[in-house]
């Protein structure tokens, strides 16, 4: 049995980037390109590519893109529970990244967001030892109901629990306490957050006073806010730690947190500090945007940074 699992979103992200500033109504050159994605299934992938065995439990149709999603997965070494659907088709991302890096996206409501509480694999969840969660699971419901329910077998069963809440704008769409209702009462251990995220929960803009905050809403959880060019801070046990950016080279945002909470777990639940993990973390998402896509295939610095957790 895998050591983490990772419930949630597969889909495909159609990544445009373009070269220069587009204008309304305007034309210009640029990337399009199709590429694996889904926040769930990013995470799961860079856990399994920093050496931690992970599972990757989710909904795709039965579709020439659902088949593709088995491949990617399989070809990444990850253990799989897929559920299949002729009712969706699998899901697909338009995200458009802007000629300084930064992206923005449009999700479409594909099979993922139609997992159901009776088609979860329960036994499997009660023998997992952590389990990640996306608020992509929590925005609608269905999914909602399956994830609180994943969450709540797991853990019973006494394992970790951990967290991303994902869209700031979407927090801000479906309100604040209502998010908070639905995410607060579930045991979180490890909350990953970005600064905008954090700025949404808290409605604090300082990141000392922000992780603090959440520390609160979350019942002591370890707090790990992403600060982009900044780095990260993390919360635990009342104490700041400080992690230092390593790059400023932004290429394409898309998926560096999701890289950075894969690598985090990874190094985490192998037994490192939550520093060091951190460390680790901020190094793949450094790497991470310095390319296109949320997982692009590994050069040579990457393998030997991912080798090195793999001895780790």
């Amino acid at each position: 049995m895998s050591t983490l699992t990772v419930l949630g979103d597969f889909a495909w992200d159609v990544l445009i980037r373009t070269n220069s500033k587009l204008l309304k109504g305007g034309d210009t050159f640029g990337e399009v390109m199709l590429s694996p994605g889904g926040s769930a299934a990013n995470v799961a992938v860079w856990a399994q590519r920093s050496g931690l065995d992970t599972r990757f439990i989710g909904k795709i149709g039965r579709d020439r893109l659902g088949q593709l999603a088995q491949e990617d997965l399989k070809n990444e070494g990850l253990e799989t529970f897929f559920i299949q659907t002729n009712q969706q088709r699998t899901g697909s991302v338009a995200v458009f990244v802007d000629e300084q890096g930064e992206r923005s996206m449009v999700s479409g409501r594909g099979a993922d967001f139609f997992l159901l509480e009776s088609e979860l694999p329960k036994e499997s969840l009660k023998a997992t030892k952590h389990l990640h969660l996306t608020a992509w699971s929590f925005f609608a419901d269905p999914p909602r109901a399956s994830a609180r329910a994943s969450a709540k077998l797991a853990k019973a069963s006494k394992a970790s629990l951990s967290f991303d809440p994902s869209s700031f704008q979407i927090i801000s769409e479906i309100g604040l306490k209502r998010f908070l209702g639905f995410t607060t009462d579930l045991g979180i251990d490890i909350l990953f957050p970005n600064f905008q995220e954090g700025q949404v929960l808290t409605n604090l803009s300082e990141p000392r006073a922000i992780v603090r905050k959440l520390a609160e809403l979350y019942h002591g959880a370890l707090i790990v806010l992403k600060l982009d060019a900044k780095g990260a801070l993390v919360y635990e046990n009342k104490k700041f730690i400080e992690i230092a950016a390593t790059t400023n080279n932004l290429i394409d945002a898309t998926g560096a947190g999701d890289s950075f909470a894969g690598a985090f777990l990874a190094y985490y639940l192998k037994g490192k500090t939550a520093k060091e993990s951190a460390e680790f973390a901020n190094l793949v998402a450094s790497w991470v945007i310095e390319q296109l896509g949320a997982r692009p295939k590994a050069d040579k610095a990457l393998k030997r940074l991912l080798a090195s957790a793999n001895r780790a």
